[in-house]
C-alpha cells in the first residue's frame, strides 16, 4: 500500500503556488498588503458564504516551516497577509452577511507532519475559528477541521467541535493520499456524523495518483474538480451514501466535473459489476440530486447551466473560495446568469439558512 505520509513530488509546489505566488492564481487581484485592510465600499449584507477559507497563525506557522524545509519563500499574498479584519472588509464589500469558515485541503502539512502533532493543530484551528465567532457575533460559522485520516482522533474532534464549539458541520478533504471516503476504514466516522445528522463539506485536493501536467499547470485547475468526482463515486459504489442517509453530504465548486459527466457515469455504470439496485436504489441521478453543492468558483454561466440542469435549486448554496477567489468574482456572474429572483435568493442565502438553522436569527 502506498504510504500516505509521503505525498507525491508533484505536490511539492502547492504551498508556494498558494502562498508566495498566490497572485498568479488570482488574475486581476491585488495581493493584500501587510497591516490594515483597504477601505472598501460596503454592500448590502444578504449573502451567506459557505466556502470561506481562513489561515490562523498556528496554521501559517506550520505552512512556513514546510516552505523553509523545501527551500521555498514564506507564504505570501492574500494567504500570508490573512487576518480577520481583511476577511471582514472583503465580506462587507461583497455583501456577505455570514461566512462559514473552513481550511483549504493541505495534505502536505498533514502527511509530512508528525502524526502526533496533527490533532493539536486541528484543535488550534477550530479554537481560532470559534473565537472569531465569539468576537464577531453573526458574522462567522465553522466547518470544523479533523485530524484525518486518523479516525480515532477525528472522532474526538467531532465531539469537541459540535458539543463544545457548536460547529455548523465538518470540512474535510476529498481524499487522503491514496484513500477516498468510501474506504471502510472511515466507517466509524461516518456512523457518528450520521448519528448527528451532520453537514459534511468535501473540499477538493489532488491525490497521490495525480499531479500537475507540467510545472506551470497548477493541480487546482483540473485535479481538484476531478477528485470531487472520485469522492462521489467512492461514496456511491461503496454503499456509503445508502448506509449513512442522514449525513448531509456537500460537494464544493458546483460538484467539480460531475454535472458534465453524470450522463456518462449513469450510462456506463449499468455494465459495471456494482449492484446498482443496492448502492443506488433510485438510480445514480437520484443520488446526485440528494447531494448538496456550493457555487464557489463555479458561477461561470456554462458551469451553472450544467449544475442547474441536473441539481434542484434547494440543493445549491453560495460560496466564494476566498481568498483564492474574491466574493465579487463569484457573485457577479451568479447574478447575471438569468436565475429567477426566488431561485437566486435561495442560492445566495435561503438554502444555507435551511441547512444551518441558527443563521435565521443572525442574518
Amino acid at each position: 500500500m502506498h504510504d500516505c505520509n509521503h505525498p507525491s513530488h508533484s505536490r511539492s509546489n502547492f504551498l508556494a503556488a498558494a502562498g508566495a505566488s498566490a497572485t498568479m492564481l488570482l488574475p486581476g487581484r491585488t495581493a493584500f498588503a501587510q497591516g490594515a485592510p483597504a477601505t472598501l465600499p460596503a454592500a448590502p449584507k444578504r449573502l451567506i458564504d459557505i466556502h470561506h477559507h481562513f489561515f490562523p497563525p498556528e496554521l501559517l506557522t506550520v505552512m512556513n516551516a514546510w516552505q523553509a524545509k523545501h527551500n521555498q519563500p514564506p507564504v505570501g499574498g492574500p494567504i500570508g497577509a490573512w487576518t480577520p479584519e481583511h476577511t471582514l472588509a472583503e465580506m462587507d464589500a461583497t455583501g456577505i452577511s455570514t461566512a462559514i469558515l473552513s481550511i483549504a485541503s493541505m495534505h502536505n502539512i498533514w502527511f509530512e507532519a508528525d502524526p502526533k502533532t496533527v490533532p493539536a493543530l486541528a484543535r488550534a484551528i477550530n479554537d481560532y475559528a470559534a473565537k472569531m465567532m465569539r468576537d464577531h457575533p453573526g458574522r462567522f460559522g465553522l466547518f470544523a477541521t479533523l485530524p484525518m485520516p486518523n479516525v480515532e482522533a477525528s472522532l474526538a474532534e467531532v465531539k469537541y467541535a459540535f458539543d463544545t464549539l457548536h460547529a455548523d458541520g465538518i470540512g474535510i478533504p476529498t481524499s487522503w493520499g491514496d484513500k477516498w471516503p468510501g474506504d471502510p476504514a472511515f466507517d466509524a466516522l461516518w456512523a457518528e456524523l450520521n448519528r448527528r445528522k451532520a453537514m459534511v463539506v468535501f473540499h477538493p485536493y489532488a491525490p497521490n495518483c495525480c499531479g500537475s501536467l507540467q510545472p506551470d499547470i497548477n493541480e487546482s485547475y483540473l485535479e481538484y474538480p476531478y477528485d470531487t468526482g472520485r469522492t462521489f463515486l467512492s461514496l456511491l459504489f461503496s454503499g456509503t451514501l445508502v448506509k449513512y442517509r442522514d449525513v448531509r453530504w456537500t460537494l464544493c465548486h458546483g460538484g467539480g466535473a460531475l454535472p458534465f459527466l453524470a450522463g456518462r457515469i449513469t450510462s456506463l455504470a449499468v455494465n459495471s459489476r456494482a449492484k446498482l439496485d443496492v448502492v443506488a436504489p433510485n438510480g445514480i441521478d437520484a443520488e446526485l440530486k440528494r447531494m448538496y453543492y456550493d457555487t464557489a468558483n463555479a458561477s461561470y454561466a456554462p458551469s451553472m447551466a450544467a449544475l442547474l440542469k441536473l441539481i434542484p435549486v434547494p440543493q445549491i448554496m453560495f460560496g466564494t473560495d476566498y481568498p483564492y477567489v474574491t466574493g465579487k468574482q463569484n457573485v457577479g456572474p451568479l447574478e447575471t446568469d438569468g436565475l429567477a429572483p426566488d431561485d437566486l435568493a435561495a442560492i445566495e442565502r435561503g438554502n444555507a439558512m435551511r441547512m444551518i438553522p441558527r443563521l435565521r436569527g443572525t442574518v
